[in-house]
C-alpha cells in the first residue's frame, strides 16, 4: 500500500502565498475619518467641560487671556486692537464670504466635484449655526474666579467659520493643492483666532473650540463623501502612504507660522502681555497641527461622486476568449 499524497483527492494545491493587507488599507477612509471626528468630537467637549465648567480651567483663560482692569472688558491695550478689528470687519462681511463659498463651488464644478464643493458650503454653514447654537445653550457657571465672567462665549462662530471654510477647499482641491493651501491656510486662521483674542472677543478655549468644531464638522462631512461610492484614489502620489515626509511638512509648516507670528508680523512680541502671545502661539501651534492631521487623512481622497451615485464603469473592458 503505498502512501498517500499529502493534499486529499480533489483539493486544489495551494498557489502563492498572498501578501498581508496594507495596514491604511485594511481600514476604509470613512471609517478612519469618522474616527477622527469622534476624537475631534470628544477633545471639543473635554476642551468645553475644562475651561468653562471648572476653576482651574476659567483661572486659565483667565491667565491667557487677562482683562484691562478689574471690572473691564478683554480688549488689550496694545496697538494692534485696531488692526484686529479690521480683520474680524473684513472676514465678517456676508459679500466677502458669500464670494468664498461661491469659490468652493465653482472649483468643484470645474474638478467634477460639484457634491464635495455642496457639502463644504454646507459644513461652513454648519459650524456658524452649531457655535450660536452651543454659545446658547451652554452656561458659564459664576465660580467666584477674578478674572473671569458668566458670559459665555465657546466656541468662537468666527473662528469655527474660518476652519470649515479652509477645509472646505480641503474637499474639492487635488492632493498637492491641500498641501501647498495647509500652510498659508492655516496661518489664515491663526490670524483670526488672535484677532477675535485681542479685540476681546473670545478667550483661548473659544479659538481652540471654534478650530475643533471646524475639524469636526469636515471629518464628518469628508466621511460621508467617502461612503459614496465613486472615485476615492485618483490623486494617489508615490509617496502617498509615506507618514514621515507629511510628519516633515507639518513641522516645517509649523516653524514657518511661528516664525512668521513672533518675528514678521510687525510689533506682535513688544505690543503684547506674554500671557497673550503665548495663547496666540498655542493657537497658531494647534490650528496647523489639526490642519495637518485632516489634510494628512485626506492625502489621497479625491472625493469624486458619481451624478448617479453609483461607481463608475471600468475604462478598460477584458476581451473573453
Amino acid at each position: 500500500m503505498s502512501i498517500g499524497s499529502l493534499y486529499s483527492a480533489g483539493r486544489s494545491t495551494p498557489g502563492p502565498a498572498r501578501p498581508l493587507p496594507h495596514t491604511r488599507a485594511a481600514v476604509p477612509l470613512g471609517l478612519r475619518l469618522l474616527a477622527a471626528a469622534l476624537c475631534g468630537l470628544v477633545a471639543l467637549a473635554l476642551t468645553g467641560a475644562a475651561f468653562v465648567r471648572t476653576d482651574s480651567g476659567q483661572w486659565l483663560d483667565g491667565v491667557l487671556l487677562p482683562r484691562a482692569e478689574r471690572g473691564g472688558g478683554y480688549e488689550q491695550q496694545t496697538v494692534l486692537v485696531d488692526p484686529a478689528k479690521s480683520v474680524l470687519a473684513t472676514f465678517g462681511d456676508p459679500t466677502l464670504i458669500a464670494v468664498l463659498l461661491g469659490v468652493v463651488l465653482l472649483v468643484g464644478v470645474l474638478r467634477r466635484r460639484l457634491v464635495a464643493g455642496v457639502v463644504g458650503v454646507g459644513t461652513v454653514v454648519c459650524a456658524v449655526l452649531v457655535a450660536g447654537a452651543v454659545k446658547s445653550a451652554l452656561p458659564r457657571p459664576d465660580l467666584q474666579i477674578e478674572s473671569s465672567t458668566t458670559h459665555n462665549s465657546f466656541p468662537s462662530g468666527h473662528v469655527a467659520a474660518a476652519t470649515a471654510l479652509l477645509l472646505a477647499f480641503m474637499l474639492v482641491l487635488p492632493g498637492w493643492a491641500r498641501r501647498c493651501l495647509a500652510v498659508p491656510g492655516a496661518a489664515g486662521v491663526s490670524v483670526i483666532a488672535a484677532a477675535t483674542m485681542i479685540a476681546g472677543w473670545h478667550r483661548f478655549s473659544d479659538v481652540l473650540g471654534g478650530v475643533l468644531l471646524g475639524v469636526t464638522l469636515c471629518c464628518l462631512a469628508a466621511a460621508a463623501l467617502a461612503a459614496w461610492p465613486g472615485d476615492h484614489d485618483a490623486d494617489r502620489d508615490s509617496d502617498g502612504d509615506s507618514l514621515w515626509p507629511r510628519l516633515a511638512e507639518a513641522g516645517v509648516g509649523l516653524v514657518v507660522l511661528l516664525w512668521a507670528l513672533l518675528v514678521v508680523v510687525p510689533g506682535l512680541a513688544a505690543s503684547l502681555q506674554r500671557a497673550t502671545l503665548v495663547a496666540i502661539a498655542a493657537t497658531a501651534a494647534s490650528t496647523m497641527v489639526l490642519v495637518g492631521a485632516v489634510v494628512f487623512l485626506m492625502r489621497s481622497t479625491d472625493f469624486a461622486v458619481p451624478r448617479s451615485g453609483r461607481p463608475r464603469p471600468a475604462s478598460k473592458t477584458r476581451k473573453i476568449s
